[in-house]
């Protein structure tokens, strides 16, 4: 078991005990109605912490309008102008999260560093394969993962230097092996909780299976306090599929839909079913596992693991419990008998 610091981020403490889901609004920073909106929805998805663009002076009216109707915590993302993160601290901001390689000399963080421990808010360090220092590039020759750790570390003896110890870091590449290599080579190297993602993964489809490898690995390993999956698509999509990697792994209470991919012997509709299910259930919170197979041959012997089930047979399917076949349904009454039976679970 990896040894952690113990961070706090308002009520949250990062110490290895929960994995905190995170998301990133995408709405136009000058559009502060539909920021606010998406940040309503990603809450009620799940999302436990949320990131915002400030990109100008202008958008520091987000941070207000945000935090007045979410209750989740709410970091900033800064790029380039200290002067940004230390306008969001004074409105009210509960963590910065900056990208030193682009904020500038050694006093410039330094400032957000005080401005930050004042107010006792924890800081982020983003280390990006994009964003690499250039001498760590020309002493590497490319983003390896030695040198975003190199960049990491730089920058958390910054922060130690002025007394700064509430931090989180992130190391991310669009590289799935490479971002893989640079978390497990900073475990090694530190205690500070470790925010995992693979940057710039890709869309939804693409996105999905980088950030399921790359953040699954490391969560397999024990490595990471907080992940977003990162998706070119609506990012509510983002907190399902942090969901769905965390039930995967048994991190994360909730319903887990498995399906067979069918056969020739299949006699109902079982990707019908099974997404239709999936999506019945998506919010509701017990740890049960559903089982959608395809026919009556091997389905209740791969469906016996299961809390609930069902197997196929030519426009009806046996119903499973526990690895014991209880009854018969026909096909256009699975949904609605499954969720009778995990209500009453």
């Amino acid at each position: 078991m990896r040894k952690i610091k113990p961070v706090k981020l308002k009520d949250f403490i990062f110490n290895g005990e929960h994995i905190y889901i995170q998301s990133m609004l995408n709405c136009r920073s000058d559009d502060i109605e539909g920021n606010v909106k998406q940040a309503i929805e990603l809450e009620k998805a799940g999302c436990e912490i949320l990131r915002v663009a400030i990109p100008n002076k202008d958008s520091i009216k987000l941070i207000k309008a945000i935090k007045e109707n979410i209750s989740i915590p709410l970091v900033a993302d800064i790029h380039f102008d200290y002067r940004l993160a230390l306008e969001s601290v004074s409105a009210g901001i509960d963590k910065i999260r900056i990208n030193p390689g682009n904020i500038g000399d050694k006093g410039k963080v330094k400032l957000v560093a005080n401005a930050c421990k004042e107010r006792r808010l924890p800081i982020r360090i983003g280390v990006n394969s994009g964003s690499l220092e250039k001498e760590l590039i020309q002493k590497y020759g490319s983003p390896t993962p030695q040198a975003l750790v190199e960049s990491a570390l730089k920058h958390v003896n910054i922060l130690n230097d002025v007394g700064f110890d509430d931090i989180v870091i992130s190391i991310k590449s669009s590289d799935v092996r490479t971002t893989v290599e640079a978390y497990r080579l900073l475990a090694q190297q530190c205690e500070y909780p470790l925010h995992l993602g693979v940057t710039e993964a890709g869309t939804e489809r693409m996105g999905l299976i980088k950030s399921s490898i790359g953040i699954g690995s490391l969560l397999l390993d024990g490595i990471g306090e907080t992940i977003r999956v990162s998706l070119t698509a609506d990012p509510v999509k983002e907190i399902y599929a942090a969901k769905d990697i965390l039930k995967s792994i048994g991190k994360f209470k909730g319903v887990q839909v498995i399906s067979c991919p069918t056969c020739g012997r299949t006699r109902i509709d079982v990707e019908k079913i099974a997404c239709k299910i999936e999506n019945a259930v998506k919010n509701i919170d017990k740890n049960i596992k559903i089982a959608v197979m395809g026919c009556a041959v091997n389905g209740p012997g791969e469906a016996k693991e299961a809390d609930i089930g069902i197997a196929g047979g030519d426009g009806c399917a046996v119903l499973i419990k526990k690895g014991e076949i209880i009854g018969k349904i026909p096909e256009d009454k699975i949904l609605d008998v499954l969720l009778k039976e995990i209500d009453a679970m």
